[in-house]
């Protein structure tokens, strides 16, 4: 397959669509919020092995595909796609590897054409921010799939919602913001109990499923989740002045407050990360 920064290979029929956390240091909060080694263990657990073909899909900035290529050496190849035009650019400059590593603009939401079977399809952290698409999405995922070949879903469950202790103000907003997020943005905090139901309404066969967690913060924090989920906050505060105007001295305050909380070392968070892989079964059997 050539280099998908061919003008061929990019799909002209996408469009940067509107994404919740969209900033000028998006991808740098991808990449440092990222924990290598539990992307390596979850790579483990879904089966990533040597000379594999695998589909990255939602591959963001490509620092995850780049450690999903680690598996798939030698002889593997691995595709990164998004559906954003920045994400991509970035993941083309500083991953992409002719012949092994390669990114592709594409909307999930759509069908994947000509690009080809693939052995593994890892979808992580995508489905939540579709949350009316989430079940074409994974069909679509699937028809690219050859037969026997795994569809492994991550995704977060709970999102964002567990933390203790909350003053009330601060709860009542964080919980009023998430229910924005659903409606408005399309965004499905509650994800990952269903990507077992999924899985199991296309046919797939030998469904596997693991819950861990994916945030445990007691105690101190260390500065990169510190600076990605100061960018959580501010994001929300930026997009949804409906919820943050009406907050006790408002955007100032819900950010001083959400800090205050998140650097006392006595406060308890954790969000519940749920993986399911599945095996497209044979024609016929």
């Amino acid at each position: 397959m050539s280099s998908t920064t061919d003008p061929e290979l990019i799909d002209k029929t996408t469009t940067d669509i509107a994404y919740l956390m969209e900033n000028d240091e998006e991808a740098l909060r991808l990449e440092i919020k990222t924990d290598i080694e539990a992307v390596r263990d979850e790579a483990r657990w879904c089966g990533l092995k040597p000379g594999m073909r695998v589909l990255d899909a939602g591959c963001g900035p490509g620092l995850v595909t780049s450690i999903l290529h680690e598996f798939i050496k030698p002889n593997g190849f691995i595709l990164g796609v998004d559906y954003s035009t920045k994400r991509v650019e970035y993941a083309n400059k500083k991953y992409a590897n002719r012949n092994e590593i390669e990114f592709y603009l594409h909307d999930l939401r759509k069908p994947l054409k000509d690009i080809g079977t693939f052995d593994l399809i890892w979808a992580r952290f995508v489905l939540e921010y579709n949350k009316k698409e989430a079940a074409e999405i994974v069909k679509n995922l699937q028809s690219i799939i050859r037969p026997g070949g795994l569809l492994c879903l991550l995704d977060l469950d709970y999102n964002c919602l567990t933390h203790y202790e909350l003053s009330k103000p601060l709860e009542s907003a964080l919980f009023a913001i998430i229910g924005i997020l659903e409606t408005k943005y399309n965004f499905d905090p509650y994800i990952g109990r269903k990507l077992y139901s999924y899985l199991f309404d296309i046919n797939c066969e030998k469904i596997e499923s693991l819950l861990k967690a994916h945030h445990l913060f007691y105690g101190k924090v260390d500065e990169n989740q510190i600076f990605n989920w100061t960018k959580k906050v501010e994001m929300a505060a930026h997009r949804l002045p409906e919820i943050i105007s009406v907050y006790p001295k408002g955007k100032e305050g819900f950010i001083r407050d959400f800090n205050s909380f998140f650097l006392n070392p006595r406060r308890f968070s954790y969000t519940p990360m749920i993986i399911c892989k599945g095996a497209k079964p044979y024609p016929f059997s």
